[in-house]
């Protein structure tokens, strides 16, 4: 079985694959001041409660833009499993033809999101990670990674009122029923949910203008796309597992036979 790790900023999410079937995945926060031995005791709670033995575990590929975590991931893969992770990174086969111009400089996660998409569905492509920070990728016809945008998360977002403007509060991330607000909390909720769809909106457009092509798929992902996405029509489609499946193909692609 594989096991494969996609880290972000705020959360990891983790995935077992028997073959091509993912049988298992978990979703856990990044906690850069966590010990190898901690994620494992973590990490062995969750396989036992779903009945798999991490021992099954035969290969395992990590995909991080949180440096400061991969010490303490490397070292548990080591010590619990016994077995020296693949990392994307330089080197690595993707298969991804890059169009930035430095391509080192593209995010392992925008990286693998890509391959997945690429994979699944018709290009040209935009694909939309809602993470801490929400990325816009753009895929062309013939499959290259073309660059895209990068904008403040909506949690970030939402925290930024709170941090900054000392008469507004922290509020939970759900859709009001109005955008006329009589309290401020709804009020607040109205300016993140609606406006960061009006957002995905405009990059949506601007983007299908370059790419010259209105029938572009776009593919959201990452923990808020179903909030963001109820309140748009320009998403094609919602894919949760989108860089778990990403990870499982670079794997298969470096594999040694």
């Amino acid at each position: 079985m594989l096991l494969v790790f996609d880290v972000g900023n705020t959360n990891m999410v983790l995935g077992v694959y028997d073959g091509k079937a993912l049988i298992r995945d978990w979703r856990i926060n990044t906690d850069l001041n966590k010990t190898s031995d901690e994620y494992g005791v973590l990490i062995k709670n969750l396989f036992d409660a779903s009945d798999i033995p991490l021992t099954c575990i035969k290969d395992i590929i990590i995909s991080s833009v949180v440096p400061a975590v991969m010490h303490s991931l490397e070292n548990f893969c080591k010590k619990y499993c016994n077995i020296n992770p693949l990392i994307v990174g330089p080197g690595i086969k993707t298969g991804l033809n890059i169009k930035y111009y430095d391509p080192k400089m593209v995010g392992a996660d925008r990286i693998v999101n890509a391959v997945s998409a690429i994979s699944k569905y018709k290009t040209p492509l935009i694909i939309i990670d809602f993470g801490t920070a929400t990325t816009y990728c753009a895929i062309s016809e013939s499959g290259e990674y073309l660059g895209g945008s990068i904008s403040p998360g909506v949690k970030i977002s939402s925290e930024a009122l709170f941090q900054n403007a000392s008469k507004l509060p922290r509020v939970e991330l759900i859709k009001p029923d109005f955008t006329i607000c009589k309290d401020t909390v709804s009020a607040m909720q109205a300016g993140i949910i609606y406006g960061y769809a009006g957002q995905v909106e405009k990059i949506v457009t601007l983007m299908k203008e370059e790419l010259g092509d209105e029938n572009t798929t776009v593919i959201a992902t990452g923990g808020l796309a179903n909030l963001i996405c109820s309140e748009t029509d320009v998403i094609d489609v919602v894919d949760s597992n989108l860089s778990l499946e990403g990870l499982r193909l670079i794997h298969e692609k470096n594999k040694v036979q």
